[in-house]
């Protein structure tokens, strides 16, 4: 299934079968929208033409598609009818941010551009979520928050995961862009990669042409993972006099350190071999977050865990009093002293007003965060859904103990401090239950053989034996030691559950504060479904309902998915057989405002290509956004290492894409092309359907969309990751692929290796990631 059908689409955004028999009128009162601009005509469905992507999609028989050839270069293809006119023989993607021709892109800030008091300090790297808080409710001036994620190639050949080919012959954009960077492994490149991350805070406003231009102002800043680190001055350990990484002034420890909120601060914190209690050094791997009503951030500490390979990272396993288990050798976290508790937050922040503390706010629970959406509705508690982003990660939801009294007031941040954190359990037929994570919820803790039953069945075997990680605790299936995490699977199941049944969470963890600096490990104690990692959750802002991008379904060290509920691999050799690659839910609270315990899902669509049983054309969706007439917005997360069909590295090695396999056929995203931006209208003749309206360069992903005013704002993130960019070399293979009635076509694809982009647009050195904006031209806006 490539097309969801009218019934289908209009039962999911309204809540509401009965709506299906309803006409254009009816729905707009359902769904908060204006039909009459949306409905399509014969032969202009659109305001855009949309971006034609290397694989088939139905939306090209509706209309006719753009096909990029260069760079600002391309032509308009007509619809085709027949499927089999539909599969090019070709293609080849561009190093371009490519848009409808109707449209402009642009960039707005890009690494290294120097916008802070202080001329030393520059915009930092991976920009991911993008937030904008206007000025006096003003859209068209006000500050502009930047996520910054992780450190890889083309920064630096010493950054984490470099593959083994890229040597000193292939050039670094690190020592091209920031004067003086680090060029050999110690306190000062560690120091810089952690600066790297963190965040920046931009004025914005838009000028007399329509576009956004970044202005000077004393509040534009950087928030970092070092930020604070003069206050390891006052501690008595080994790290008392780790204050600085460099001689430069914003490399020097400054104050400017971040405090936490919640039963971990006062219970765990408290506890920390940092000495240094509530107040806390930096803030780091920042994926994605939300914006709240009230104008402040919440910025997503995700992939914070260290180790010897992914060592920008702290340590992620806790004893049963909250703090880590020791310092992770090799590390950052133990070249600076960054405890582990202290890292993997919500963190929030107020871009207008520099004199508040950001603080992270322990009630939300420790994990690999992804991003944050909220309810915050005058005289109800303040509920907040949240993602897990780890194969087997959760679903969780937050409900604040105290009411919102007025969504506007920046006080509702104090409702952050004191509440309850649930996982969500989901059932086959479609109900589910919200279970607390409290010292007092009793145990119950997954099955590996039951959550991996679906795959057990159909391919004989279980992909990594239904792993199901729980908290390691001496005397339990044979352990030694407390602390840390045990992988209970299939081969060891009969023996090591009986100890983790038919207790509390209190025989566990030593407080409240404890469970959630473990959250992911307790969920699982308690029974909440291990997901297929939990990208984005956005809720309706009509309906209230719940959406979720789950972005892959197949496991991995972290855990396991639950079969019963996502899919998790290809279950056979058939060509056309259903792919692992994510998809989109939604959950329908049982509660008017969302606070109560028992839920519904479905799910709308199923990744995959077009061509295969229940695919929806798209592969690994991520970030979802809904517009102001409720279409929803959505951009795809495929792996870099599957991109068009290669693996990273200087080599650019073919992936092996066969639709006779069967298993983990994670190579499948490489049909897809580069990552991309695509809407599904939820009105007019289109509705449901997957159209494409932009792509990035090779490597990249596009994160963070924000609507404002007339221009979507979307970073583009590690461009040629992990490629050398220098010299240019273009790759080229043969793709099989599907066609819409699930028959086979073969395609030759070439692209470049590595990325030039945005300096290929602009002139300037090469290879550094930037921030990107797709808007209506004046003289080409739709009447």
């Amino acid at each position: 299934m490539s097309q969801v059908t009218r019934r289908q689409l209009l039962a999911f955004f309204t809540g509401s079968a009965a709506a299906t028999v309803l006409g254009p009128q009816v729905v707009d009162l359902l769904t908060g929208t204006n039909s009459s601009g949306a409905i399509a005509t014969p032969g202009k469905p659109f305001s855009f033409t949309p971006v034609r992507l290397p694989h088939p999609l139905p939306i090209y028989q509706q209309t006719s598609s753009y096909l990029a050839t260069n760079i600002n270069q391309g032509s308009t293809l007509p619809q085709v009818l027949a499927f089999e006119q539909m599969n090019l023989n070709s293609y080849t993607p561009i190093d371009d941010v490519v848009v409808p021709p109707e449209y402009e892109r642009y960039v707005i800030a890009r690494w290294g551009d120097r916008f802070f008091s202080n001329s030393e300090e520059y915009v930092g790297y991976n920009c991911d979520y993008t937030g904008f808080v206007p000025l006096n409710g003003n859209d068209k001036d006000g500050y502009l928050w930047i996520n910054h994620e992780y450190v890889g190639y083309p920064i630096s050949r010493l950054a984490p995961e470099v593959p083994a080919d890229i040597d000193a012959s292939f050039p670094e954009s690190g020592p091209q862009v920031i004067p003086d960077f680090p060029t050999v492994m110690g306190r000062a490149l560690l120091g810089e990669f952690l600066y790297n991350m963190g965040g920046s805070i931009l004025r914005l406003k838009q000028q007399n042409s329509g576009r956004y231009q970044v202005q000077t102002d004393s509040r534009n800043r950087r928030l970092h993972a070092l930020s604070g680190l003069g206050i390891n001055a006052d501690r008595r350990d080994e790290y008392k006099t780790v204050t600085q990484w460099g001689s430069k002034s914003y490399q020097k420890g400054d104050q400017n350190y971040l405090i936490g909120t919640g039963p971990a601060a006062t219970e765990v914190f408290t506890k920390s071999s940092d000495g240094l209690g509530n107040r806390i050094i930096g803030t780091g791997y920042n994926c994605s977050g939300g914006t709240t009503p009230w104008g402040t951030i919440l910025s997503a500490e995700e992939n914070f865990q260290g180790s010897s390979v992914f060592f920008v990272g702290v340590t992620e396993g806790v004893k049963p009093d909250g703090t880590q288990t020791g310092y992770t050798s090799g590390t950052t976290g133990s070249e600076f002293g960054l405890v582990g508790e202290k890292y993997g937050w919500m963190v929030e922040v107020d871009p207008a007003n520099p004199n508040v503390r950001s603080r992270k706010h322990t009630a939300l629970g420790r994990f690999r965060h992804e991003n944050i959406a909220f309810r915050s509705d005058t005289g109800k508690p303040l509920v907040a859904y949240m993602g897990d982003d780890r194969r087997g990660g959760h679903t969780w939801k937050y409900v604040s103990r105290d009411r919102v009294s007025n969504p506007n007031n920046k006080d509702n941040s104090k409702l952050f401090e004191t509440g309850t954190l649930y996982v969500a359990k989901f059932n086959e037929n479609g109900t589910g239950e919200w279970i607390p994570l409290q010292l007092g919820t009793k145990t119950n803790p997954n099955v590996p053989s039951q959550i991996a039953s679906v795959e057990i069945s159909r391919l004989g075997v279980a992909q990594r034996n239904g792993r199901v990680p729980l908290p390691r605790r001496q005397g339990i299936a044979a352990q030694t030691s407390s602390g840390g995490s045990f992988n209970c699977e299939t081969t060891n199941e009969t023996t090591a559950l009986p100890g983790y049944r038919n207790k509390t969470l209190a025989d566990f963890y030593q407080s409240q504060g404890a469970i959630l600096c473990d959250a992911f490990l307790a969920a699982n104690l308690v029974g909440g479904t291990p997901s297929a990692r939990p990208e984005d959750l956005e809720v309706n802002p009509r309906t209230k309902e719940v959406f979720i991008a789950y972005t892959d379904g197949a496991p991995g060290g972290d855990g396991y998915p639950d079969s019963r509920i996502f899919v998790v691999a290809k279950y056979s050799g058939g060509n056309n057989d259903t792919q692992q690659s994510g998809g989109i839910y939604k959950i329908i609270e049982n509660s008017a405002d969302g606070t109560g315990l028992t839920f519904r899902w479905q799910r709308l669509v199923q990744g995959g290509e077009a061509g295969s049983i229940n695919g929806a054309g798209f592969a690994s969706v991520d970030n979802l956004a809904f517009d102001d007439k409720l279409n929803l917005w959505g951009v795809t997360d495929m792996s870099t290492s599957t991109h068009n069909g290669f693996d990273i590295g200087a080599k650019g090695a073919e992936n092996r894409i066969s639709h006779a396999d069967a298993g983990n056929v994670a190579s499948y995203t490489g049909i897809f092309g580069n990552n991309w931006l695509f809407y599904i209208p939820t009105t007019g003749t289109q509705a449901g359907q997957v159209v494409p309206f932009a792509y990035g360069p090779p490597r990249s992903e596009m994160t963070g969309p924000t609507f404002v005013d007339n221009t979507l704002i979307i970073s583009v993130q590690h461009p040629g990751e992990d490629c050398p960019y220098s010299p240019r070399v273009t790759l080229k293979r043969q793709i099989e692929m599907l066609a819409l009635n699930g028959s086979l076509f073969y395609q030759t694809r070439s692209v470049s290796r590595g990325s030039n982009w945005p300096s290929n647009i602009e002139g300037r050195p090469e290879g550094p990631p930037g921030l990107t904006v797709s808007r209506h031209p004046p003289e080409k806006r739709p009447k």
